[in-house]
């Protein structure tokens, strides 16, 4: 396919594609800022195909990434939320050898090349030719997510994949040319890249914030054209919350795009009473975005349910119990190319053409999905996942600690938070603040658990020696609590 981005500016080259912090620009005034920093970008960058880029939702971060994409360059999009060390790893694992990042996060990356953005934009343009084609099967961006054992794995993702994720959403959700939709969802993570990728296809304008603040966004909602907005629950929730008792949202403001866990009866009412629909929708990293989504004509009949596949996407339960729970299993042409350095691994993700997803889940008389959980034992918080076998074997390495295991427990703003059970080494004496400290020296903020607790009896486990996490929840109200 033509290069998305020229194709659009042929197209429609007035048509607004991106507003930010009272700046608009045209798809003609985007494609002339993303060239000048192409070639900007090619004075510095050396011959590695495959380029890191650590940035906010920013009007420069965004525009960066597109002017990565006309150089022909693989982007890993780095979540400037994880911890030296877990950025450390991706960036070996991936083979990387420079990073183009913004000027806030300089100093936090070693044993690599950073090009921060003031240097890029420092730099006299060197001519050169923007990619002409997009070929389907050509790896463009490479994500990074976490397996059941918390191991990351690189998601490698097609041009092909992000093309059918927008041909599929827009299937479901519809199109108009006069489409404008919020990115607040972090552009390094599927939910927003692929927004950044719709426009684009559809020619449609993004509105990009920083970060989400539920007053300004509805505020912008209510005397803008806004149309669409893609939320995890928490700003689900917060949006609706946040909005004047009895105010409704405008007519033009159609969509509520919800993924990362569902949405329950009160909020859905709350929904319905504010004058705006809400798509419930399932998917992940390895699918490009959502593959499954609920109409909002079902959301209180089907209460629960995730929905049916997208059109371009098949769906089966394989191995159903005797209550019909089985793996959840689909075919689709979002689908991730491959788990970079892992073929094995992704090769196992395979059944007889179709890809395991590791949720279990069933399907009622008229063909809905529902979700019962993972295979494993992933948290999902707030819309990001947490594996706890990570975060226990990161406080292994605590001097004191003996043993520690990691469950989730339901919370009314997060959907789900991480507590601990620890065992400390006789004579040692920790605190609840020098875990926390601990914890978010060696990883994500958001995977520190919420709460410790002490073991008093015995830890539960199988014949084999595993932790059956889930017997540690029902010790929350019965042992200490870690002050």
């Amino acid at each position: 396919m033509q290069n998305w981005l020229q194709k659009r500016v042929a197209l429609t080259p007035t048509r607004t594609a991106l507003r930010f912090n009272g700046v608009s620009l045209t798809f003609q005034e985007l494609n002339t800022a993303v060239l000048t920093l192409a070639g900007k970008l090619a004075r510095v960058l050396d011959d590695n195909p495959r380029v890191a880029v650590l940035t906010p939702n920013t009007l420069l971060g965004y525009e960066m990434i597109l002017a990565l994409q006309q150089l022909g360059r693989e982007i890993v999009l780095l979540n400037y939320r994880l911890s030296p060390d877990e950025l450390a790893f991706q960036i070996h694992d991936a083979g990387l050898t420079q990073v183009v990042q913004s000027d806030a996060y300089t100093g936090r990356l070693d044993a690599i090349q950073q090009v921060t953005f003031e240097q890029v934009q420092a730099q006299a343009p060197q001519g050169f030719e923007p990619v002409s084609e997009f070929a389907l099967d050509q790896v463009t961006t490479i994500m990074y997510t976490s397996g059941t054992t918390g191991k990351p794995k690189g998601v490698e993702q097609t041009f092909g994949n992000h093309f059918y994720s927008a041909v599929g959403s827009m299937l479901n959700l519809g199109l108009t040319a006069s489409d404008v939709w919020i990115a607040a969802v972090p552009i390094f993570h599927i939910s927003g890249f692929s927004i950044m990728m719709r426009s684009l296809i559809y020619g449609i304008t993004v509105q990009l914030y920083e970060r989400f603040d539920a007053g300004k966004i509805n505020r912008d909602i209510m005397t803008g054209d806004i149309t669409t907005i893609s939320v995890v629950p928490t700003m689900l929730k917060d949006l609706l919350q946040t909005l004047p008792a009895g105010q409704q949202y405008p007519d033009n403001f159609r969509t509520m795009l919800l993924g990362g866990g569902p949405a329950d009866l009160a909020t859905l009412r709350q929904a319905q009473a504010a004058n705006v629909e809400v798509v419930q929708s399932y998917g992940m990293t390895e699918t490009a975005s959502q593959i499954i989504a609920l109409d909002p004509a079902d959301a209180i009949a089907k209460m629960g349910s995730v929905g049916k596949p997208l059109f371009p996407v098949e769906l089966k339960l394989a191995y159903p119990n005797d209550r019909g729970i089985g793996r959840v299993q689909v075919k689709s042409p979002t689908l991730t190319v491959g788990y970079l350095n892992q073929p094995e691994k992704f090769a196992a993700s395979f059944e007889e053409g179709w890809f395991d997803t590791g949720d279990m889940g069933y399907l009622d008389d008229d063909g809905y999905l529902y979700l019962v959980g993972r295979e494993g034992d992933m948290i999902s918080s707030g819309g990001e996942n947490i594996f706890p076998d990570e975060v226990e074997s990161m406080y292994r390495e605590m001097p004191g600690i003996k043993e520690i295991g990691v469950v989730g427990i339901p919370d009314e703003k997060w959907g789900s938070v991480p507590v601990a059970f620890v065992d400390v080494e006789p004579g040692v004496n920790v605190s609840a603040a020098d875990l926390i400290t601990y914890g978010r020296e060696h990883i994500a903020h958001y995977k520190v658990p919420k709460a410790f607790y002490r073991l008093t009896q015995a830890w539960p486990r199988t014949a084999s020696g595993k932790l059956q996490r889930y017997q540690l929840q029902q010790f929350i109200e019965n042992d200490g609590k870690i002050r």
